[in-house]
């Protein structure tokens, strides 16, 4: 899975229709290009390509004011709207992933539906907890500290980091089940990212 992908499919999606500026602009006031491989060249890349694969629509709309060629708006197809979906819950579920696809999926967990992040939520938290149970089980020694020797420091990680991203998941659960956010369906989101008249901080 690709979090540039996904990132440029959600901004896209959030505006209806966009341009190339406003697509990184929204994703630098993330710092998606900090913790993501969102930089300016691969946006531009990533809406050409998935233009030409269909899940883009180009629009060539007034031209430049300093001469250039016309500015391309982008728009998703439907096609474009199901790969978003579909990179969106396989980001939330799957725990074998960098962490740039979770982060990516937060940021769009409210595009779906409350029942339904709530359950691809738990999902994780199920993988999570499965995951902890193997490493304790299989991995990590029972006799003393040194059998693994700072080795075993790598167990102590995989167990610390499933347990904290589950109790993270639950956390975020729970917010959802007592009504946080306004999500799919439950009526009008400002589409854009940076409030009226707020500045990039990243700029």
């Amino acid at each position: 899975m690709s979090a540039i992908r996904l990132l440029v499919l959600g901004a896209v999606r959030q505006h209806g229709r966009a341009h190339g500026y406003q697509i990184r602009n929204d994703l630098e006031f993330w710092g998606a290009h900090e913790w993501s491989n969102a930089k300016p060249g691969s946006v531009y890349h990533a809406l050409k390509q998935m233009a030409k694969e269909g899940l883009l629509r180009a629009h060539d709309v007034a031209p430049s004011t300093v001469g250039g060629p016309p500015r391309t708006e982008y728009e998703l197809t439907p096609d474009g709207d199901t790969a978003f979906l579909e990179l969106l819950r396989a980001a939330l579920t799957t725990i074998e992933q960098k962490p740039d696809m979770l982060t990516s999926a937060v940021g769009f967990v409210v595009d779906l539906p409350r029942e339904e992040a709530v359950a691809l939520l738990r999902q994780r938290v199920t993988a999570l907890e499965e995951w902890r149970d193997e490493v304790t089980r299989h991995w990590t020694p029972h006799g003393a500290p040194e059998e693994l020797g700072h080795i075993g420091e790598i167990m102590r990680l995989w167990v610390y980091t499933a347990e904290s991203g589950a109790a993270w998941a639950r956390g975020l659960i729970e917010r959802l089940e007592n009504g946080a956010y306004v999500m799919a369906g439950e009526g009008g989101r400002r589409r854009d990212v940076l409030p009226p008249g707020a500045e990039n901080p990243f700029k």
